[in-house]
């Protein structure tokens, strides 16, 4: 008993391993999500991963990034409970939600490859909305997957953490193991994010992203670019 319990929570880590990937192949390397844009305006100073970091946990503390988990957390009960109407409305809450073309297009374009995946690995997917944002996709399979919602949210947080030192490696530029130390140094952050992820009411649905949206909406305007945000 003993043996098949442990062998059903060594599959669900490997399904949630193989979700919050780096090589999931959803083109979440082609974003950084107004981190070039800051790069460039220097708020994010060439060389100095500390910036990075304190980008990275005012985002996790206030911005985006905790809407998009709390969303990514209701798609997921929506699932458990089979309530494709919660699901596609959350869906369309997200749309709304999204303050510039840039990060709709990015979380939308995400969703779909997240789920074109997802109908290739596991045929027995529920109906979806067309259009579909990846924090929705992303509580759909876990949920499918049956992977621990818990879990789920840390790692979304940390696969959304991941991609974004990735970008500052690139961009500002940093070594791999200062990027490997934010990624260490973020942890507690991540932690406290998914537990009050986890407990948010509807009505505390908010976010002070006004930083995030300023960079994105900068970022379509700039000369060259690495990145699509």
């Amino acid at each position: 008993m003993m043996q098949t319990q442990n062998r059903t929570q060594n599959h669900r880590l490997l399904r949630l391993l193989q979700l919050a990937s780096p090589v999931l192949p959803v083109g979440a390397y082609s974003y950084s999500e107004g981190i070039e844009a800051l790069v460039q305006q220097d708020t994010i100073g060439m060389t100095n991963a500390a910036h990075l970091e304190q980008w990275l946990n005012e985002e996790l503390q206030y911005g985006a990034v905790r809407l998009e988990a709390a969303i990514m957390v209701r798609a997921y009960r929506a699932v458990v409970a089979q309530d494709l109407i919660a699901l596609e409305a959350w869906n369309d809450w997200l749309s709304a939600a999204r303050e510039t073309e840039e990060l709709r297009s990015q979380s939308l374009q995400m969703g779909r490859s997240l789920l074109r995946l997802f109908q290739t690995l596991s045929p027995e997917t529920v109906s979806l909305p067309s259009q579909c944002h990846f924090a929705i996709a992303f509580g759909l399979v876990a949920a499918t997957w049956q992977i621990d919602v818990e879990w789920a949210t840390l790692g979304y947080l940390h696969s959304w953490a991941t991609n974004l030192v990735s970008a500052g490696i690139k961009l500002i530029p940093l070594g791999q193991t200062a990027g490997q130390q934010i990624l260490f140094d973020l942890e507690p952050s991540i932690e406290s994010a998914a537990q009050n992820i986890l407990t948010l009411q509807d009505d505390d649905l908010r976010s002070c992203g006004w930083g995030l949206t300023l960079a994105s909406m900068a970022h379509e305007t700039l000369y060259s670019r690495l990145f699509r945000s």
